[in-house]
């Protein structure tokens, strides 16, 4: 496993310029969808267009190929927040996601992942979540929404600073994995990553397992993202950069009302799979990982 350096050698650059812009007030959190992304697979499939007061972007997917973006920056901690509209009716076998990755070598890679697994009219999407650290990954957790995802605009937010990793949805944190390199449990502390959205198709496991496929008759199927926004991680007062942030430092403690999201999705059971506890299918109670036996951080 890669040792936690605050700054690694071909970072450095990097790290003072984040610094600086720190101390001298720069905006470095602002993003624009139509200026700060580009169109990485078929742009004949998407378009932007205004919706209300804001610029959006329109994914769509057919039976010959779906479409996705990328942002032209890439981040070392920070905040993500997109606003999604996700496929109406028979959305069976679609993936729509957001997702960040970084761009080195691939037995290496980090990840943050969020996929919204359709499903048939009426049936409520699956949200899978996944993390991705030092190239290894199997860190699975599911959700079911209390809302329709796909009636109207929901904000899906990625918070990554240097004790954990969170995700929000509608400001409602529903997921928590804490940086423990010091327990020898991976985390991504010093690879960049890029911003990915895209909308595809996986009918061969995304819904019911794969026992449901996507009915192209529907075609084409629209997935729409606006207010697309970055927001660099920011220290405590008198800190150079996230990195540098003491390890002893409440700055990134969880507040009480994240504590209070996640106990609620779990009494609410919106949590339906979590690979901490899969011990039927997956795991034995000397074979789990090992994040999954530690007290969680404050």
């Amino acid at each position: 496993m890669a040792p936690a350096l605050p700054c690694r050698p071909k970072l450095r650059l990097l790290c003072v310029g984040v610094a600086l812009a720190f101390l001298l007030g720069v905006d470095v959190g602002r993003a624009d969808i139509y200026k700060d992304i580009q169109i990485i697979w078929s742009a004949d499939h998407t378009y932007y267009f205004m919706d209300g007061d804001s610029e959006a972007l329109a994914l769509s997917l057919d039976f010959n190929r779906g479409s996705a973006f990328k942002s032209n920056d890439m981040y070392l901690f920070a905040r993500i927040d997109l606003d999604i509209k996700l496929v109406e009716g028979n959305s069976a076998g679609t993936v729509c996601t957001v997702y960040t990755i970084s761009e080195g070598p691939w037995d290496i890679h980090d990840e943050i992942d969020l996929e919204f697994l359709g499903n048939s009219t009426g049936e409520p999407y699956t949200l899978h979540t996944n993390v991705f650290a030092y190239g290894v990954g199997g860190r699975e957790q599911q959700f079911k929404l209390w809302f329709d995802p796909s009636a109207e605009y929901h904000t899906y937010s990625i918070v990554w600073n240097p004790r954990r990793i969170t995700i929000e949805v509608d400001g409602v944190t529903i997921r928590s994995f804490d940086n423990n390199e010091e327990q020898g449990v991976p985390f991504p502390s010093w690879q960049q990553q890029r911003v990915y959205g895209s909308l595809w198709n996986a009918d061969d496991w995304a819904t019911q397992g794969g026992r449901v496929k996507t009915d192209w008759s529907l075609a084409p199927f629209v997935s729409y993202y606006r207010n697309y926004n970055i927001t660099y991680c920011r220290p405590s007062p008198g800190v150079s950069w996230c990195g540098a942030e003491p390890a002893g430092s409440p700055h990134f403690n969880l507040s009480p009302k994240a504590r209070a999201d996640l106990q609620w999705v779990r009494n609410m059971g919106y949590v339906i799979y979590d690979y901490c506890t899969d011990m039927s299918n997956r795991y034995t109670a000397t074979s789990r990982p090992k994040e999954c036996s530690l007290p969680p951080r404050p």
